[in-house]
């Protein structure tokens, strides 16, 4: 270098802003706590056949958020017996799939106190500290893997499909929920609009590149629905109306509309033939 030229000051390492505003929001229980959420569920709800014209009460909210898992849980064969979830959170989630589907539920949260919850909250359960990029799960171990409203905060989409292609068995399926970024060049604009993706907590992930990771991981049957009619308008309606609406963006919507982000329902099967 020359001696002339100043050193360069390091790059910002956005990685550690991300993992920090994820402590932030999780370790803390103080999220699911907020009136914007409820029931210790914390997902936008999906909101098909609540009506959204007259008031919304704090049962209709729990009720959009189980809703948003059940969606998920329909789009899983419903024979599987064994079930993971990634992003686990408190364990509410894992409660609905074994009310839906006695059997083995096993989850996965990077937070440790989340998982302490999610132990306290469905004890038939089985719970770790992990993150999507590395399971604490054997090859094959599950017939089913869901995530709900967590891949948003997941730092690498290629590596969570191979994690997720190598713990499934042969013909196991994969649903995730969450929003998702058009395309790379929203990303900007998001940030702009949405505090979440301005601090760091939520990545701008396309959806085409998520549907690419997971083909390349070995899946088959690659799939991506959008669900956001059902989810944007409703929870814009629960931030007008519901309790301490100011703690919770409303651009959510704004976003929608604008063709910057949707909510998508991402399914895809690990092939028969596959090894495990």
């Amino acid at each position: 270098m020359d001696p002339a030229t100043p050193p360069q000051a390091p790059a910002p390492d956005h990685r550690a802003d991300h993992r920090a505003e994820l402590r932030r929001a999780y370790a803390t229980g103080e999220l699911a706590g907020l009136p914007v959420f409820g029931g210790g569920f914390i997902n936008f709800g999906f909101w098909r056949g609540i009506p959204l014209h007259g008031p919304l009460s704090a049962e209709d909210r729990v009720a959009s958020q189980a809703a948003l898992y059940d969606l998920v849980l329909d789009a899983l064969s419903p024979t599987g017996r064994s079930t993971l979830e990634i992003g686990c959170g408190q364990g509410v989630g894992a409660l609905r799939v074994l009310l839906r589907a006695p059997s083995r539920c096993a989850g996965v949260d990077q937070e440790p106190e989340q998982v302490g919850r999610a132990r306290l909250a469905a004890p038939e359960g089985e719970f770790a500290v992990g993150s999507a990029g590395a399971l604490p799960f054997g090859d094959g171990e599950f017939e089913r893997l869901l995530s709900v409203e967590a891949a948003q905060h997941f730092d690498d989409l290629g590596a969570f499909a191979r994690e997720a292609a190598r713990v499934l068995s042969p013909g196991g399926r994969l649903a995730v929920a969450t929003f998702f970024a058009a395309d790379a060049s929203a990303a900007p604009e998001l940030s702009r609009l949405l505090a979440t993706f301005a601090r760091g907590l939520d990545l701008p992930h396309p959806i085409g590149g998520f549907l690419d990771r997971l083909r390349e991981a070995g899946f088959g049957d690659v799939a991506a629905t959008s669900v956001g009619e059902h989810v944007w308008r409703g929870l814009d309606r629960w931030l007008e109306l519901g309790p301490a609406p100011e703690r919770w963006d409303r651009n959510w919507l704004v976003a929608a509309e604008r063709g910057l982000l949707d909510y998508h329902l991402v399914t895809a099967t690990k092939p028969a033939g596959s090894g495990v």
